[in-house]
């Protein structure tokens, strides 16, 4: 019969062995390790807080850069820029902040008027401030356009029921706003509770493509990317430009990564991204 404490001792001098081997690596494996673990620690995280309607473009142009850049990594997060402006302000970590309208911008720029910086807030690099891309806002109905409104001023019809609006910190709330007030008819559909509403583009965007209302005000580039039908574009007489700035932080420890990744954003690979989906470059 075998002994147990036989097979023991034997498993007992093999890791005695194994572990004897270990302790006698080279230094070049030594070596190796340690340049293992600085290429791991050199790796920079990049954060970036970009308007809900970048979405598409910003995560294709990420993949892109990575193979210009493989020492970086773009971390994105997305929202409206009411709520990415008030998380930056209240100590979140970013590096670049691109913003869909100029308003939430200067509300952290020490250089803007202090009647919109209300708080004085100092967050932007004013020098590697600039004017990023151009949207348009349009109004986009359901599938098949049940309701069968062909233009913002059937908004003010007996067709519409109900219309999805952003939020009124919301960029493209307010675009929407403006334009309603500019038609006179603002005050008459929040009476008749004809407006529902969305914390951010893509909320709007997501009510217009379930048909839980007749119609929405959006960006042309979410229309674009939720294959949306778009029966109406604001031009100037209804709607001021809609233009995102794109800055980088003070807060920002990475400051150099980030002007490179923002010049990427202007080169012309990033410019065929944008423009692919309704963008078009800002002068």
């Amino acid at each position: 019969m075998r002994r147990p404490w036989a097979g023991m001792a034997t498993v007992l001098l093999a890791v005695s062995l194994l572990a004897g081997c270990q302790g006698t690596k080279t230094g070049a494996d030594d070596g190796q390790a340690g340049e293992e673990a600085a290429q791991t620690t050199s790796k920079t995280e990049l954060i970036v807080f970009a308007a809900a309607s970048l979405t598409e473009t910003l995560t294709e142009i990420a993949e892109m850069y990575k193979e210009v850049n493989p020492d970086v990594t773009v971390i994105y997060t997305f929202d409206s820029s009411g709520a990415l402006k008030t998380q930056i302000q209240e100590g979140a970590d970013c590096d670049i902040f691109i913003s869909a309208a100029q308003k939430q911008m200067d509300q952290l720029d020490c250089r803007a008027d202090p009647s919109v910086n209300t708080e004085g807030l100092d967050f932007v690099l004013w020098e590697d401030r600039f004017d990023l891309v151009e949207n348009k806002v349009v109004l986009a109905v359901p599938e098949g356009n049940p309701a069968g409104i062909e233009t913002f001023e059937d908004l003010g019809t007996e067709k519409l029921k109900l219309i999805c609006l952003g939020n009124e910190d919301v960029p493209v709330g307010v675009y929407s706003a403006e334009i309603l007030t500019n038609l006179g008819i603002l005050e008459q559909l929040e009476a008749d509770s004809k407006i529902t509403y969305g914390s951010n583009v893509k909320e709007v965007t997501t009510q217009v493509k379930e048909a839980s209302v007749d119609c929405g005000i959006i960006y042309a580039t979410d229309g674009f990317s939720a294959g949306l039908t778009v029966v109406d574009e604001a031009g100037e007489g209804l709607c001021r430009r809609v233009v995102y700035p794109a800055a980088v932080l003070n807060c920002s420890g990475n400051q150099e990564a980030a002007r490179e990744f923002l010049n990427f954003l202007v080169t012309d690979d990033c410019k065929a991204v944008f423009e692919a989906v309704g963008f078009s470059m800002a002068p």
